[in-house]
């Protein structure tokens, strides 16, 4: 059994979803910030979902926030560690400083510029210090909890035009491809221990939303682009982070579908409810 701490979104989610030897628990059920190697009963293997991922809040709450993405992966690698089962620990393109012009390897420098980016940083330390698995991602989205690509959907009904940043990169990342990944990399356990899974390539939020109006058959050209700046946000966001998933296919691990044919995918399983658009009423 795999048991999935935080496994009430998205990811957690479609882990359980094409697999039925997942146990996906909330947070409620298995507090990773009291882990016991007793909470593990029955588990051969942890895929820990379970995060604190308030980006902007945790530059209030960074007390909080360290709890649950740094302390609570650190006890839940020192449970797993001692009771002889692999952890495959989620993290995050965040930990990078985002000033980068190529695809991030694993072996990069780090440098993150926000609470929850040090936050995450720490977790991966404990995780790889007590010998389990760490695995980047970003921009993931999925049928269930709030993501950008329901976000868009949303506003696509309700507003005539929408204005998205054109000047943050990263890749798009369907749950579901993540998940199949995670669960084949349960399965092989290479000997490289910190890993990148995305979408393969690259876009901007802009170039997302508008493939996302394409999904729904809307006009994307009602998608504007905008800047960074005229969005400010109390934690600042990475203007480059792509993932190089070049680590994760020398591993023997099948590379993640590109993010464009990803998301048709996803709409072709029902991510959203489909409708045709002709643009929202006046």
């Amino acid at each position: 059994m795999i048991l999935v701490p935080g496994g009430r979104g998205q990811l957690g989610h479609d882990l359980a979803h094409l697999s039925s030897d997942v146990r996906a628990v909330s947070s409620a059920e298995l507090d990773v910030t009291a882990v016991t190697p007793a909470d593990l009963a029955g588990a051969t293997a942890v895929v820990n979902c379970a995060a604190y991922t308030a980006v902007d809040a945790a530059e209030t709450d960074e007390d909080r926030a360290f709890a649950v993405n740094a302390v609570g992966p650190g006890l839940l690698a020192e449970a797993c560690a001692s009771a002889g089962i692999p952890l495959v620990h989620i993290s995050t393109d965040y930990v990078f400083s985002g000033d980068g012009t190529r695809p991030y390897e694993p072996s990069d420098p780090v440098g993150p510029k926000t609470a929850y980016g040090r936050t995450k940083l720490e977790g991966e330390r404990r995780v790889l210090e007590a010998g389990g698995y760490v695995v980047r991602t970003s921009w993931v989205y999925g049928e269930h909890g709030s993501n950008f690509v329901k976000t868009m959907a949303a506003l696509e009904s309700s507003r005539p035009t929408l204005s998205v940043v054109d000047d943050q990169t990263g890749s798009p990342t369907w749950a579901r491809d993540l998940a199949a990944g995670l669960l084949e990399l349960v399965e092989v356990l290479p000997r490289q221990r910190l890993l990148h899974a995305s979408g393969a390539g690259e876009t901007t939020w802009f170039g997302f939303a508008r493939a996302i109006f394409e999904e729904l058959g809307a006009d994307p050209d009602r998608v504007r682009p905008c800047a960074t700046a005229d969005f400010p946000r109390p934690a600042p966001r990475p203007a480059y982070s792509v993932l190089s998933g070049a680590a994760w296919a020398a591993a023997g691990l099948r590379p993640l579908p590109p993010w464009r044919d990803a998301l048709s995918a996803a709409f072709k399983a029902g991510i959203v409810a489909p409708h045709t658009s002709a643009g929202p009423s006046e």
